[in-house]
């Protein structure tokens, strides 16, 4: 069945029952998380700018509603598919749970390449979309944000086509809008800085603190990674390699930051970057340094390259980046690993305020913003140790088992219906 060929998909089932097994969570309860509650196709016709109609692949994907209404990103890329989408939809749901959120785990995308389209072709395939899948989507229902391939202006979009058909406007339908229409302070880099929060509680846990000496790669300097490096590099560490689709830059000394992000911002790639050495993105992730954050793609530390990782701290800033058997190798080397579900969960968090405030019609400033993502970090962190602890397990399976704990005891006090 096309479910289940993906390995994210084969690696969130591993990863589910495997916790499931230590804390010896109810099988009823396993079994049905172990699919996903809904799962939509459907076809995005749309006509080009040269007067042809090209139809794309849609999905939507809600892994459980437990907890309160979907919520997941929209990816535009060319690998988009079923399988991806649902192994994206059900580490949405454990993350949501694991950070203490009223939402459960949803996922969607459509099979593109976002760059090969204009603009306005971009907004029909955008506004089709949310025509498609609106019948399954709503404030109350599931809410989709931005993912790869899309941003702010596609929410706008979006937002405004569920509105145009609804007939008003309808601030909680997504999150990841542009502030003028009802966007929230701090969420385009909500991501990135919960990766930094969450490495500084990680360092408090070992015993650390980040200075001019703490070396630092990112793998992916996108969303997650230009934020993150920016937090990182103000308190004083070097980022001395990021990387992009193109390649990898590195510097020993450490990168100018700001200049890279400026050059990325202006639609340049790495390659084409002056005054560092190039080096590859397998090279990225090898490289001896004090933390490494894989904030790009899934699978991108396996079983061939794992023995290779000299990074002491591993921050999973992308879905899925280590495969299980890396998580394995890395954890009984000692290397701390921050797991996905944790590291990168501040997205979804502001997302969250994001959609309390539209639906309160209240905004909130960026210090309350800052200060409640931190706090809502810091207490999922010492839940994920606590667990690691009282299992003795890595803390990617202590992660599971306490986001897995909590979807446990509200599916059996919801019960099951009809009974």
């Amino acid at each position: 069945m096309a479910l289940y060929h993906s390995p994210l998909y084969k690696d969130a089932l591993a990863q589910l029952e495997e916790a499931a097994s230590v804390m010896k969570a109810d099988p009823n309860i396993i079994d049905r998380l172990k699919k996903p509650k809904r799962a939509i196709q459907v076809s995005v016709p749309i006509r080009l700018d040269d007067g042809t109609v090209k139809t794309f692949e849609g999905y939507r994907v809600q892994h459980n509603l437990t907890l309160g209404p979907g919520k997941g990103g929209i990816r535009y890329h060319p690998d988009v598919d079923l399988s991806e989408t649902t192994a994206l939809a059900m580490l949405m749901t454990f993350k949501c749970a694991l950070v203490g959120l009223p939402l459960g785990g949803a996922k969607g995308g459509v099979k593109v390449n976002p760059n090969e389209l204009s603009r306005q072709e971009l907004q029909g395939l955008t506004r089709r979309f949310a025509l498609e899948i609106g019948p399954f989507v709503g404030p109350d229902k599931d809410i989709p944000a931005p993912d790869i391939g899309t941003d702010r202006q596609t929410m706008a979009w979006f937002m405004d086509t569920y509105s145009q058909i609804h007939g008003y406007a309808s601030h909680g339908v997504v999150t990841g809008k542009p502030i003028s229409v009802g966007g929230s302070l701090g969420r385009e880099e909500a991501t990135g800085r919960g990766v930094a929060y969450c490495i500084n509680f990680a360092y408090d846990r070992m015993d650390k603190t980040i200075d001019n000496n703490t070396t630092i790669a990112i793998h992916g300097f996108g969303k997650v990674g230009m934020p993150a490096a920016v937090d990182l590099a103000e308190q004083g560490a070097k980022i001395v390699a990021v990387s992009d689709v193109s390649g990898a830059v590195y510097d020993p000394d450490g990168l100018d930051v700001l200049k890279l992000i400026n050059w990325v911002k202006g639609r340049k790639l790495l390659k084409d970057y002056h005054g560092v050495e190039h080096i590859t993105n397998d090279e990225l992730l090898e490289l001896d340094v004090d933390v490494l954050i894989p904030a790009a793609i899934d699978g991108v530390i396996t079983k061939k390259n794992m023995k290779n990782i000299k990074a002491r701290l591993v921050a999973e800033g992308a879905n899925g980046p280590l495969t299980k058997e890396a998580v394995e190798y890395l954890s009984e080397k000692d290397v701390f690993i921050i797991p996905d579900i944790l590291c990168n969960a501040g997205g979804v968090i502001v997302s969250y305020f994001e959609w309390v405030q539209g639906l309160a019609h209240f905004f909130w400033d960026i210090d309350q913003i800052n200060k409640t993502l931190h706090n809502i970090l810091k207490n999922a962190f010492a839940e994920v140790v606590k667990k690691s602890v009282h299992y003795k397990v890595d803390m990617k399976k202590a992660a599971m088992i306490a986001a897995l704990a909590k979807l446990e005891a509200a599916m059996k006090l919801r019960g099951l219906f009809p009974g």
